[in-house]
């Protein structure tokens, strides 16, 4: 099956049958097809598209590309949550041990944060000694303890995905729902699981600007994850301004936390029992999601999510003192203070802008190589449709580089729009999917 003839099938915008596109993953695998190969078949899906069957099939072959685990050794149902990124998620940091406090295994492979948006495990390794970089045993052996274990992606695990993940970036083939699916999905049904959860944000600071978009991307990851023997489910949210009032990987940290304590901000302890209540349900856990979500209440209200976080930290090698100490993270030496040039309502937070801000004083990164600076970030004191007075305090900035900071406070000035009257109010869950 010679590779042009791949291409040209694909460029006429006819479907590839599963020979067709077994043989591509492979060729990118085994590195027998060249890059220049790869790449215009990569262009080929953008511009034509895939059917959902073809979706589910690349999805399945690069599942196949490395090893899939199995967990079914393990007791109950493994589910795992994903989220397509947004500024200020920390949500895995708080639904992972709700939902396993309320005893559900849950595996969960997370990545790094990549422009405005940040990442799981950056925000993990801003604790002192935790380790995402866990072997497959030792993620299993998590599993079998804990019951519940936070890791990066491993090199066994999708290893298709790493190669055509580099040729997307620098080949202008990143925006395709069916190549998006595939990168997202392959990860997660490699991992064993049996269910899965998913957070497509929608919004001014998500990938995906628009609902429209936002719900095709829902569609094909519930599709693909069921056609590929995952039950999976969706929940399209909001993501116009930050979630919850801290941007930053430690500040974040420490968010989590006191959320997990019952003292965190409103909508981003609503959104982590909506979602860790779906995992419970999906898990097996309950019967119906009215019961999965009072159970994920009581599992908050009592403490148990919060000591089951500090057995995980102290499981993967972090030191479980940051969960009462919270001087033990990383902190940002210098601060600043963005005040409103004007008095009213704040009508509108830019998501974008805000995370922007905080990427200029080192807490993202351009490349998935760079370093960040785990201390610094941003404290929203103003959210949207807050009162706010002209002089008053709407961000603190918490930095380390002086040279950084006049560029960060422009950004996060500008994302504030101040207005005369009160802003309407819109529901955070937009949409949901595959509950059935």
């Amino acid at each position: 099956m010679r590779p042009v003839d791949i291409l040209r099938k694909k460029r006429d915008g006819h479907a590839l049958e599963p020979a067709e596109i077994d043989a591509f993953i492979h060729g990118v695998t085994t590195q027998t097809w060249p890059d220049y190969q790869i790449s215009a078949l990569l262009m080929a899906i953008v511009l034509n598209g895939m059917k959902a069957e073809e979706t589910a099939n690349l999805t399945r072959a690069m599942v196949y590309s490395g090893q899939k685990l199995d967990l079914s050794d393990l007791p109950g149902v493994k589910v795992d949550k994903h989220s397509t990124g947004g500024v200020g998620d920390k949500l895995s940091l708080i639904l992972a041990p709700l939902a396993a406090a309320c005893g559900v295994t849950v595996p969960m492979m997370s990545g790094r944060g990549l422009g405005h948006t940040g990442g799981t495990l950056d925000k993990l390794e801003s604790i002192p000694g935790f380790r995402v970089g866990l072997s497959l045993p030792e993620f299993r052996a998590a599993l079998e303890k804990v019951g519940c274990a936070l890791i990066g992606q491993t090199g066994e695990i999708a290893p298709a995905d790493k190669i055509l993940y580099a040729l997307r970036d620098v080949t202008a083939t990143v925006e395709s729902i069916p190549l998006i699916t595939a990168s997202i999905m392959s990860k997660k049904i490699a991992e064993g699981i049996d269910a899965l959860v998913l957070d497509v944000k929608c919004g001014r600071g998500a990938f995906m600007k628009n609902r429209t978009d936002a719900r095709k991307l829902a569609e094909s990851l519930v599709a693909t994850g069921n056609a590929n023997g995952v039950r999976t489910q969706a929940l399209i949210t909001a993501m116009e301004s930050p979630l919850g009032r801290a941007v930053g990987n430690a500040l974040e940290v420490i968010e989590s936390l006191e959320t997990l304590k019952g003292r965190g901000p409103s909508d981003v302890e609503a959104l982590s029992v909506a979602l860790a209540a779906r995992m419970v349900l999906v898990g097996g856990r309950a019967k119906s999601l009215g019961e999965a979500e009072t159970k994920v209440a009581e599992a908050l209200r009592s403490g148990q999510g919060l000591e089951k976080f500090r057995q995980i930290i102290a499981h993967q090698g972090g030191h479980p003192e940051v969960v009462d100490d919270y001087s033990r993270l990383p902190i940002a030496s210098k601060r600043a203070l963005v005040r409103s040039d004007s008095s009213g309502y704040v009508g509108s937070l830019n998501a974008e802008l805000l995370g922007r801000a905080t990427m200029v004083l080192g807490a993202g990164r351009d490349r998935v190589e760079d370093a960040v600076d785990h201390s610094v970030g941003a404290i929203l004191v103003k959210k949207v449709g807050d009162v706010v007075q002209e002089g008053e305090m709407l961000v603190e900035l918490h930095y380390n580089a002086a040279w950084a900071l006049d560029a960060a406070m422009a950004l996060a000035q500008q994302a504030f729009v101040v207005e005369e009257v009160p802003p309407p109010h819109y529901p955070q869950i937009l949409e949901s999917l595959g509950d059935n």
